[in-house]
């Protein structure tokens, strides 16, 4: 975490969404995961290459261009919007089991939406769910965390 953070944190509340959300990455191994897909994508390409070191050169490098775009997009990326929406569950639990609301995440998340400015890049490039698809799902998910609430 950076300090750069604090201004759209603005209090203890936006605070441990960030670190619930980073704490709950942590807990659901996903730096490991994102070792594991990358090399099997490695792989793949590997084997790619040995299937095809019969052809020619530019065949080589378009199946190989076209196995990365598809590993990329298809896969990876995918994967890595996944991770971000299991941490967002994730820390909205951990968020209540320590006391603090879930609902503050709403407005952390749409404060840092209005941090990034209007991204126009399709949803399948990117590495973190679309801002308004992830609002709505932290906003889903309020009811099961705020079962974890201290009474």
């Amino acid at each position: 975490m950076y300090s750069g953070i604090l201004p759209i944190t603005q209090d203890e509340n936006g605070l441990a969404v960030v670190m619930g959300h980073e704490i709950a990455h942590a807990i659901a191994r996903h730096g490991s995961e994102r070792m594991s897909q990358g090399l099997l994508a490695q792989l793949g390409g590997a084997a790619l290459g040995a299937a095809m070191a019969s052809k020619p050169e530019a065949t080589q490098r378009l199946a190989q261009q076209a196995y990365g775009a598809g590993a990329t997009v298809g896969v990876l990326l995918p994967f890595s919007r996944a991770q971000e929406s299991e941490a967002d569950r994730i820390g909205l639990i951990l968020m209540a089991k320590a006391g603090y609301e879930p609902g503050a995440a709403v407005g952390f998340w749409t404060r840092m939406a209005a941090a990034g400015g209007k991204d126009t890049t399709p949803e399948m490039l990117r590495t973190h769910p679309a801002d308004g698809r992830r609002i709505a799902e932290i906003e889903e998910h309020l009811p099961e965390a705020r079962g974890y609430l201290k009474k």
